[in-house]
């Protein structure tokens, strides 16, 4: 059997030469440049409709970019006059600032813990995670007051009962918080409480213990609150001019911006701007004097005996046997300064740490920053990442080696008032012998005086 081969069969590039050769032959080499000239000709026009779609793209991300800069300018003008404004107001003005800042950043790193298809299901957490923040602020608060105006609580009865047992109270307070917890487990949800729970009390100790110790700075002086702040501006400042101007040897993979030129270079900055913003501080007794009168201000000013580590004092170098018989040398400064560059050198080296690990944290959970309650900015958290340490740090060190102890006026208070009736009487005696004895007193006042504590006591 026999059959011609291809009958029927048609081939596209056949049939698409006899379209494009009238004559029936194949095409010519012209014909083909031809084609290839319109087929780039139609290329050309594809990349001239994308070239002004890229070209508005640009425009886009430029004005994006000059948008943000002029509202992250605008508000960083607006955060530093608030912040001065504050300062010079007085020691009130600052707390509320403090508080602020605890809530909203626990808010912001609550939030980002959260999963809202479980919160829906477990009506409670979000409330519990709020009792818990009043609980614990209730009693740091507490603490604060108590040790630093007790010279006026325990002269009111309310007051005193409350002072007295506050502890006990705050701890009442949180075994509900805890009870309450326990009792609305859920069986299915158990990991997520939990999870919930531990996260709640690490964001009560990482912002609010941590501010506790700050706002403890500004009872002691508005100098330690406002300096170790003032560092860890400065240090992040300086460690951006120095990184983009030499920086060149990554410091932390959490941080790819981060130098270490730009790192070493901050921290000599900052202490020199410490010591030289110390020696214009400790020259205002606003900043230096204790909070003895909440209302004062920066134009009141304050009035108190500056600590002797104001006071500029001489340090010599010894007669080292190399040097020549009588030759030194001497410095006229002040023991705050030295004690300046050791916060400066923690301000540049240890709290930036502060920031790395909160940058590890956004990394966790994949997101950019904590919040968007400062425009341009972020969250309050982005912003105060390094001074939760810092001021913990400056509180610490100021107990440790600034400040001295004495017995406060509060301690003799509250320690005559949980003494008997009897020994208040006597006490007050003794005393009112001893300013008769320094001249405060004439003969005849004291001896009225006595008269009527020998007829309060036999009445005992």
């Amino acid at each position: 059997m026999s059959s011609k081969k291809g009958r029927g069969v048609v081939f596209p590039q056949r049939t698409k030469s006899r379209q494009n050769s009238t004559d029936g032959h194949r095409p010519s080499f012209s014909d083909a440049g031809e084609e290839v000239s319109s087929a780039n000709q139609a290329l050309e026009n594809i990349k001239e409709q994308e070239q002004p779609k890229a070209s508005e793209q640009t425009i886009s991300d430029y004005e994006k970019k000059k948008a943000n800069f002029v509202t992250r300018t605008l508000w960083t003008f607006v955060m530093i006059g608030g912040f001065f404004f504050a300062l010079f107001m007085g020691h009130i003005y600052i707390i509320f600032i403090i508080t602020a800042v605890q809530i909203i950043s626990f808010k912001e790193v609550i939030a980002i813990a959260n999963v809202p298809s479980k919160a829906r299901d477990l009506r409670f957490t979000k409330a519990l995670n709020w009792y818990f923040l009043g609980s614990t602020m209730y009693f740091l608060y507490g603490e604060s007051i108590i040790y630093y105006f007790r010279h006026i609580i325990f002269f009111d009865r309310a007051l005193q009962v409350m002072a007295t047992h506050h502890r006990f109270i705050s701890f009442t307070i949180h075994v509900f918080g805890f009870v309450f917890f326990v009792g609305t487990l859920k069986k299915d949800h158990l990991k997520f409480q939990f999870s919930q729970f531990a996260w709640t009390h690490m964001a009560l100790f990482l912002i609010n213990v941590q501010a506790h110790f700050i706002m403890n700075n500004v009872f002691e002086g508005m100098i330690w609150f406002f300096l170790p702040a003032a560092l860890v501006i400065t240090n992040d400042i300086f460690a951006y001019i120095c990184g983009i101007t030499f920086g060149r040897t990554q410091l932390i993979k959490l941080s790819p911006k981060k130098t270490v030129e730009g790192f070493v270079g901050a921290w000599v900055m900052t202490v020199l701007f410490g010591i030289f913003l110390t020696n214009i501080l400790m020259r205002s007794k606003y900043f230096i004097c204790p909070a003895s009168n909440l209302g004062a201000t920066v134009f009141s000013g304050a009035d108190c005996e500056p600590s002797s580590v104001f006071v500029p004092r001489v340090y010599s170098t010894p007669n080292f046997w190399f040097l020549p018989p009588g030759y030194g040398i001497s410095l006229k400064i002040a023991p705050m300064q030295i004690h300046t560059f050791f916060w400066a050198t923690f301000a540049s080296l240890i709290a930036p740490f502060g920031g790395f690990f909160a940058s590890g944290l956004k990394r966790t959970f994949k997101i950019k920053d904590f919040g968007d309650s400062i425009p341009g900015h972020g969250g309050v958290t982005d912003r105060m990442d390094c001074q939760f340490i810092m001021g913990m740090f400056a509180y610490l060190y100021y107990q440790a080696f600034i400040a001295t102890h004495k017995t406060s006026l509060g301690e003799v208070v509250s320690g005559a008032i949980s003494l008997t009736a009897q020994d208040q009487l006597y006490l007050i005696r003794q005393m009112v012998k001893y300013l008769a004895d320094q001249g405060v007193f004439t003969s005849d006042q004291y001896s009225a005086v006595s008269k009527i504590f020998e007829a309060a006591e036999s009445a005992l």
